[in-house]
């Protein structure tokens, strides 16, 4: 009965036990399903970023060409802007008193041609040949006469002003449309330049995010370098520090976030830079860090596409399948170095045969048996990454492309 007893409880234990398990491995599994693509997609982010820069930059020097070609014409037309204010004032006026005296004309001319009928008709009754019907029809025949005239006259008059208005009402149509002209050409000038202002600001904020990732970079790599030098794996030239700080600084600064040639361009900056002494490597392959992995950054030299900095990465960047995964030394070797650091996270150097290290970098932990001064075998677990780990080798005073390792 006991010995049931102790089976039932036996097994209850072991199924309660094998329950938690399978809760652990469940949330372990959604975790690692939440954040395996973490560093990609900063990476990924990162990239869109410089090309998204690159095509403002593009836009903005376009609407800069736009605003300097309507600065130069409204110049040119600014000019006369004023006198065909005036002028066009003028002739609104000549054109309005151009119609009044037509108006008049017409009436006169009216009442001229009305007088001028009404006098023929006289003219053609019968006149008495007295003296004094004589005199009175001479009379009528000369007012006839003079009203013809005067309608010969009003009549070319009439022709002048009527072919006089329709000149100025050319000139002026052509005043009102050069005028129209100008004032739509100030409307897009100050858009443009509003649009260019926002862009501007994008960009600087744009710009801002992407520095602020690029500095990340390089205190990253100034971190593992100063690591190294104190620990004497590699000599830190102090002339060509100060060299390529001087070249961020200059190119941080720099303020011509556009340029008068076609974009994209990067600027001429960190002349000052000379590249790492790297070692070919001879000997036999050996294992990677991790498998799978994905390798997202290489080893050499690469140009910023924003600032134009010239940047020697002497580690490769290797991301993990999934979170959490296990790091694993790739030759037998000696800790000398196992500690957190506030910029790579956990730090583990190992030094090999013939003045060979491996430096693992930017672990999500280190694992609780690695201690300075420990021997391991190749294969042996050092600790965990989450996002990438950050993998160099140097022998001497040189650097080795880590992939050639074990690719």
């Amino acid at each position: 009965m006991i010995r049931l007893l102790i089976l039932f409880l036996s097994a209850y234990l072991f199924l309660e036990a094998k329950t938690s398990v399978d809760i652990k491995i469940q949330k372990t599994s959604s975790e690692i399903s939440s954040y395996a693509k973490n560093q990609e997609e900063i990476n990924k982010k990162m990239n869109e970023t410089a090309q998204a820069i690159i095509k403002q930059k593009d836009e903005i020097n376009q609407q800069q060409e736009h605003l300097k070609g309507l600065r130069e014409e409204l110049l040119e037309k600014e000019g006369s802007y004023d006198e065909k204010v005036k002028e066009l004032e003028e002739l609104k006026h000549s054109q309005k008193k151009l119609k009044e005296d037509t108006q008049e004309l017409e009436e006169e001319l009216v009442f001229t041609i009305a007088q001028s009928v009404s006098l023929s008709i006289i003219l053609e009754e019968e006149y008495s040949a007295n003296a004094e019907s004589l005199m009175e029809y001479e009379v009528l025949e000369l007012m006839l006469k003079s009203a013809k005239e005067k309608i010969k006259e009003l009549n070319e008059k009439f022709y002048n002003n009527s072919k006089n208005i329709n000149i100025l009402n050319e000139k002026v149509s052509s005043l009102e449309v050069a005028i129209k002209s100008i004032d739509e050409k100030r409307k897009d000038l100050i858009n443009t330049q509003r649009e260019n202002e926002s862009s501007l600001k994008k960009l600087e904020i744009a710009k801002a995010s992407y520095k602020n990732k690029l500095q990340e970079i390089f205190n990253k790599q100034d971190m593992l370098k100063k690591t190294l030098s104190q620990l004497n794996i590699i000599k830190i030239d102090e002339l060509r520090k100060a060299q390529e700080e001087a070249a961020r600084a200059e190119a941080f600064d720099a303020k011509d976030i556009v340029s008068d040639s076609n974009l994209p361009k990067v600027k001429n900056h960190g002349s000052s830079y000379q590249a790492a002494k790297t070692k070919n490597y001879t000997g036999q392959k050996t294992i990677a860090p991790f498998e799978p992995y994905k390798i997202t950054k290489e080893y050499g030299t690469y140009t910023d596409p924003i600032y134009g900095i010239k940047v020697f990465n002497e580690s490769i960047s290797l991301q993990p399948s999934e979170k959490n995964a296990k790091v694993k030394t790739v030759f037998n070797g000696k800790v000398i170095y196992a500690d957190k650091t506030p910029i790579l996270e956990n730090i583990v150097i190992i030094e090999h045969d013939d003045g060979l290290h491996t430096i693992y970098a930017n672990l999500s932990q280190i694992a609780p048996d690695i201690q300075k001064g420990k021997k391991i075998k190749k294969g042996y677990t050092i600790g965990r990454v989450n996002d990438e780990l950050i993998f160099e080798v140097t022998q001497k005073s040189f650097h080795i492309n880590p992939i050639r390792l074990f690719q």
